[in-house]
Parts: C-alpha cells; structure tokens; sequence
C-alpha cells in the first residue's frame, strides 16, 4: 500500500495475495506427498517437513517483497539502493507498455532496476550523479504518478546538481 506522508513518499512491493495461496497450495500438496510416500509410523516427519518448507516460502515471499519505495528527508531509496534527490534529474512515471520496453528491448545494461513481475508500472529517474554508472534507476510501482510526484517534488525542493 502508498502511504503519501509529509516527508515523501512511501511504498512496499509486496507480493500479491495469489502468490501466497499458490505458494500455501504447493505446501499442501508437499505434506500430501509425503504423507503417502513415508512411513505411516512417522507422520510426524511429514509435518516437520512441510512445516520448513511453509517458514522457506514465508521467509522468501516476505523478503522479496519487503522490497521498499521511500522518497523523503534528501534520499530517494529503492530496495537495497539510496541516492539523494539532488542527483535525481528527470523523473517519468512509465505505464505497462513503456515499462515492457524500457526494461527490455530499450535497456540499458548499466541501468539500476527495481522490478517486480507483479507489477506492470514504473518509473525511470534519471541520475545526474557524474560518479554513478546508472544512467537511471527503473523502479517498479503501484502509483508510479504518486512516486514521480514526491521526486519531482523532492528534486525541485533540493538542491539540484547537474
């Protein structure tokens, strides 16, 4: 969910729902396999064994997205990165098509992404950095408009390097 707050903008690209009901249907059909293929003496190992692989998955969605979007306070930061707003320069909110082709035929390999398959819009943000090789970031999100907003207004609200 986007939380508009004083300071910017904040998202968490977390993983849609149907991911955790496949993920909770391919660990019910785990337990079933090994309820029918261990010995019937120790069941007890079949549910310690999916009871791991249900804390894998679980460990796994949430890591993945708990990726987060936070423009505020002089940094724009997605996932792992951070960059201050001032070496932010132009800033486009991408639709699904614009998206498909910025991070595909239309690449660069040198580009910074935060994508997310579940996810079909973005935003590319120029960096102005001269010591940075990214020529852009390409950040997946749910209100990309929101989040071209908050850097615009984060980047004209700074000081701006070129």
């Amino acid at each position: 969910m986007s939380e508009r707050a004083a300071s910017g903008y904040q998202e968490r690209l977390r993983v849609p729902l149907r991911w955790w009901a496949q993920g909770t249907m391919l660990i019910a059909s785990l337990w079933l396999v090994l309820i029918v293929a261990l010995d019937p003496k120790a069941p007890w190992l079949a549910w310690l064994i999916t009871g791991l692989a249900l804390a894998a998955l679980t460990a796994a969605l949430r890591a993945y997205g708990g990726a987060r979007v936070v423009v505020g306070d002089g940094w724009f930061r997605a996932g792992r990165a951070r960059i201050e707003t001032s070496y932010v320069g132009t800033v486009q909110a991408l639709d699904a098509e614009q998206t498909r082709r910025v991070s595909g035929p239309e690449a660069d390999a040198r580009a910074f992404l935060v994508l997310r398959p579940y996810l079909k819009q973005s935003v590319k943000v120029e960096i102005t950095d001269p010591a940075d090789p990214a020529p852009y970031w390409l950040v997946s999100s749910r209100h990309p408009k929101a989040l071209a907003g908050a850097l615009d207004a984060a980047r004209t609200n700074g000081t701006t390097r070129a």
